[in-house]
């Protein structure tokens, strides 16, 4: 742990230090928003710090030394001890503006514990490699300099849109847990890749840069995807016949259901964690 003295400040803080806010301080780091020495990171786990620590990025293992010394506290626990860490600090953040990353956890049930300014930040590991997507809900006592300040951060590490709280549960199923559901996409390709006759390595590579073209040009174009997809098939050739396997195994109607199935299970912590 760092030893810090007391007057120092630091522009950002992170209270958790996991896999998502690893990916968020990842990702400012490498877009330089602030210098490293400027983000303090709080952890338990040593080696979570240890891995912060060799960007530069300031650490500890107490929650109130992230409170107390950050102008912008992001709370980036799990959802069920989010509350209680509130609880902790909560004579901390008077006043601060205080960014939570955990699903399931309403704006409400974290301003009843501390008069701070709350928002809720949905993101996703991408933002590692500043290809986040990031939504963004006000809370009742945010200001707009609050809302420009978060938005200028996500948008170094990605792109960044306005939700209100009742959509965030679906934000948090199609943005924080999709990347999962796409490494499943590339995993089933590359492995179709194995069954038909290509060696797993080179199943693996072609599966990664299809999914990556194939979202670049989604992205860039501005076409549809039932465009883009028509752009692809030939009638009677081989994107048709694989397009009716899919339909004949359902792959939209099981991604659709994965979607829905995380945005039910978000909407269940809510109510879990008050």
């Amino acid at each position: 742990m760092n030893s810090q003295p007391s007057e120092v400040r630091y522009s950002l803080g992170f209270i958790g230090a996991g896999k998502l806010a690893g990916s968020v301080i990842r990702g400012l780091a490498r877009a330089n928003f602030c210098p490293p020495r400027e983000i303090i990171a709080g952890d338990p786990d040593e080696d979570a710090r240890a891995s912060l620590e060799e960007l530069g990025v300031s650490v500890t293992a107490e929650n109130a030394e992230v409170a107390e010394h950050s102008e912008v506290i992001f709370i980036a626990v799990k959802p069920g001890v989010v509350l209680p860490v509130l609880r902790q600090v909560a004579a901390l953040i008077q006043d601060k503006f205080v960014i939570s990353l955990a699903a399931g956890i309403r704006l409400k049930n974290m301003e009843e514990i501390a008069n701070a300014r709350f928002m809720r930040a949905m993101t996703n590991t991408p933002s590692a490699i500043c290809r986040a997507a990031t939504a963004l809900t006000r809370g009742a006592r945010t200001t707009n300099h609050d809302f420009e300040l978060a938005q200028g951060i996500f948008s170094a590490i990605g792109i960044v849109l306005e939700v209100n709280e009742e959509q965030i549960d679906a934000v948090t199923a199609l943005s924080g847990s999709g990347p999962a559901f796409i490494y499943s996409v590339i995993e089933a390709l590359a492995q179709g890749g194995e069954k038909s006759g290509l060696p797993s390595d080179v199943a693996a590579t072609l599966a990664t840069q299809t999914v990556l073209g194939a979202a670049q040009l989604a992205s860039e174009s501005k076409l549809s995807p039932e465009e883009l997809r028509k752009m692809v098939v030939t009638p009677g050739g081989t994107t048709a016949a694989g397009l009716a396997a899919m339909e004949k195994h359902r792959t939209s109607e099981g991604l659709i259901a994965a979607l829905e199935a995380a945005t039910k299970r978000g909407r269940e912590m809510a109510k879990e964690n008050l």
